[in-house]
């Protein structure tokens, strides 16, 4: 059974690295989805916002490594 769950720990580690990165990263494609579908937003600037949301999200997560490896 151990070795079954490493197995499964191991292929999500390959997708998901960092789990808070993920999750955010999910909010900001949902959130940006819902406001072009629902709110008529217009693409080119969703696509503007996914792109800046994205970019803060992995600024903050290099951050964040960044911090940890300095302790």
């Amino acid at each position: 059974m151990n070795v079954i769950r490493l197995v499964l720990n191991e292929l999500i580690g390959m997708f998901v690295d960092d789990g808070n990165l993920a999750l955010l990263a999910l909010v900001v494609i949902a959130g940006v989805t819902a406001a072009v579908k629902l709110l008529a937003l217009p693409p080119l600037l969703g696509g503007g916002l996914l792109l800046a949301g994205c970019l803060a999200i992995l600024l903050q997560s290099v951050r964040r490594a960044a911090r940890a490896t300095n302790r």
